[in-house]
């Protein structure tokens, strides 16, 4: 088993193990994917990456990270990734999508604007939902604690971007439960102080999933990314992470870690998640994805033939070089295809016009 060995899943053949991994492009209005997103994404697919995975996606509007977020919340949207999806296709490429909610770290300004929460009633802004009323940051507004049946109206939420997804043509759905985006807050104590039911934070993810497998049906797989370790005292940990991957019915758990609390201390550096799969995969024998600083075919290799994970899932590497599958196949002498518009490149052709 190497990076390029194929991977099957329920009813879905990934062609190798290199995974585009979910990234917010901030270039949405009213959630609409734009020809910016099928370039982006259709550019990885054209690279010779296995499965291309769209950025994080609100279920809902007030779910969205900032007001140029992508969306699937309404069936107008749907055309648009149907192209997308079409495009990613024809190159070889699995298409798959991110469903998620921001909860309470829900309208800000775009990255390259600060960043800056927008309160209710500014421009572009609106009131963020979490599972209790603490926010991110202190001095961030205070989120409005969800109630039971705006819960309930939430896991419906997912379940129908899923059909919307499935609609559109995606092949693989990843629910995002990472980052300190709203499942996260539910399963993490250090954002979910709750005294019903739902003080149980799993209780909220198992609902999503059943609803969201119930509508893409069998065939289809299903991710979940996580947070394994919220790098916090008190917080939540890896063996958590171990114990929830045990427990939930999803396919692959794609297993990075932070972003629920602003003062954790991360130590960074090539790799650095990737123990988190490989523990996870180990002690539950559930498929898994490394992420983390992975920027070498050499390094992407090595964690597929070592059995720390089943995929690798890139970010920033794919934003500085959208051709890194197509390059790690030529220095791992395996057998790739390149498109027919881009051979030359690979067979070593000196010809001018060919």
């Amino acid at each position: 088993m190497n990076l390029f060995t194929p991977l099957t899943i329920r009813e879905v053949t990934l062609p190798n193990r290199i995974a585009v991994s979910p990234m917010c492009e901030y270039s949405s209005e009213d959630g609409f994917a734009t020809d910016w997103h099928l370039v982006h994404l259709g550019g990885r697919a054209v690279g010779g990456a296995g499965l291309v995975i769209a950025e994080a996606s609100a279920v809902e509007p007030r779910g969205r990270i900032t007001y140029a977020d992508l969306g699937i919340y309404k069936d107008e949207h749907i055309p648009m990734l149907r192209r997308i999806t079409a495009f990613i296709k024809s190159q070889g490429a699995v298409p798959g999508i991110q469903l998620a909610h921001a909860g309470r770290k829900a309208s800000t300004q775009v990255p390259w604007d600060g960043g800056a929460v927008i309160t209710p009633g500014e421009p572009n802004g609106w009131q963020a939902v979490a599972p209790s009323p603490i926010p991110f940051r202190e001095g961030d507004p205070i989120p409005l604690e969800l109630s039971v049946a705006e819960i309930q109206g939430i896991v419906q939420d997912f379940a129908s971007a899923a059909h919307r997804a499935i609609t559109a043509g995606f092949e693989v759905i990843e629910i995002h439960g990472a980052h300190g985006y709203l499942i996260n807050e539910f399963l993490s104590p250090l954002s979910n102080h709750r005294t019903d039911a739902y003080k149980d934070g799993s209780r909220f993810l198992q609902e999503v999933i059943a609803a969201v497998r119930t509508e893409i049906g069998p065939g289809t797989p299903l991710f979940l990314r996580i947070s394994a370790t919220d790098w916090v005292e008190g917080g939540w940990t890896i063996e958590d992470s171990v114990e929830l991957a045990r427990r939930v019915d999803v396919d692959l758990i794609d297993a990075s870690s932070g972003g629920i609390a602003s003062r954790a201390k991360i130590p960074v550096g090539p790799g650095y998640q990737v123990p988190f799969a490989e523990q996870i995969r180990r002690e539950t024998g559930k498929l898994t994805g490394a992420v983390g600083l992975i920027t070498e075919a050499q390094q992407a290799d090595e964690i597929i033939r070592s059995g720390k994970a089943d995929i690798v899932l890139l970010a920033r590497e794919m934003l500085r070089n959208p051709y890194f599958a197509m390059r790690a196949a030529h220095n791992l002498g395996a057998k790739a295809e390149a498109p027919k518009q881009y051979l030359r490149a690979f067979d070593g052709s000196t010809r001018r016009g060919v």
